[in-house]
């Protein structure tokens, strides 16, 4: 039997109830605790659906009244990453998790959410994820323009720098690369996240005028050095974005620089 047939049979009973076991934290440094919440099953349903039905009546399968879930969300449709949690174990954006699919991987009846560990969890699902856009300042993550006035036409690039720019700009900082990886935390290690746009800008013809700043900026005790090359990132990515291939040209420029830089000056 194929896979879709086998994926056909399984939706075709799914469980009549469906329990959902959530970390909670009431703030940030208070001791976590699961509470586990049942709901009617529905077909179509994603995690963030779950989440607002939960909050409407917050009573777990022991008929304790508790307070609502609390989590980030805003755009519902995979592009501002700020839903990102850890779903069944795994780390992903939770506005795109179906229901379905995760009863599917699990076989079970039970989808257990919990909030990302490499970052500060303020409460509940809810993490501060501040230190990302501090790696983004870190690498000068953006381009000069000398005003606001009309600068004309761009430069020209080539069809095959732009598809690989474009892929890079796909990014939107939901920290699942940070996640997955074995090596970023405790402030050991920048990530793939800011060198693949460190990676992004030092290709603008423009942002080449600003390459020194942003290799320095991973030249430090948690730079590029520290990549242990797990090679998780590409894994867990929602966006596909080519991030071993960033580390590998970057880690390169980083090199090249540091030996020859002196002859520019």
């Amino acid at each position: 039997m194929s896979e879709k047939h086998h994926e056909k049979k399984r939706l075709e009973n799914p469980p009549q109830k469906i329990k959902f076991k959530i970390q909670r934290r009431d703030k940030e440094g208070a001791p976590a605790r699961f509470e586990t919440f049942e709901l009617q099953y529905r077909r179509n349903l994603n995690v963030i659906s779950v989440l607002m039905e939960i909050r409407k009546n917050p009573v777990t399968v022991d008929g304790i009244n508790t307070t609502p879930p609390v989590w980030d969300m805003s755009c519902l449709e995979q592009v501002c990453g700020i839903c990102t949690m850890v779903i069944d174990g795994r780390v992903r954006q939770s506005c795109s998790a179906l229901i379905d699919d995760l009863l599917i991987e699990s076989g079970g009846d039970t989808v257990t959410l919990q909030p990302m560990s490499k970052f500060p969890n303020v409460r509940d699902l809810k993490v501060d994820r501040s230190k990302m856009f501090d790696h983004l300042k870190q690498v000068h993550a953006w381009i000069e323009l000398d005003g606001s006035y009309d600068l004309g036409a761009g430069p020209q690039i080539s069809n095959e720098v732009a598809q690989e720019r474009y892929a890079y700009s796909r990014c939107m900082t939901c920290g699942c690369c940070l996640e997955a990886c074995p090596q970023y935390g405790d402030d050991n290690y920048i990530g793939p996240q800011a060198i693949a746009q460190a990676r992004l800008f030092n290709m603008h013809p423009t942002g080449k005028l600003d390459i020194d700043e942003r290799l320095n900026g991973l030249l430090g005790d948690d730079g590029i050095g520290n990549c242990g090359n797990a090679q998780n990132c590409v894994q867990v990515c929602p966006m596909s974005i080519p991030l071993t291939k960033a580390i590998y040209e970057t880690n390169r420029d980083v090199t090249v620089n540091a030996l020859f830089g002196w002859l520019k000056k």
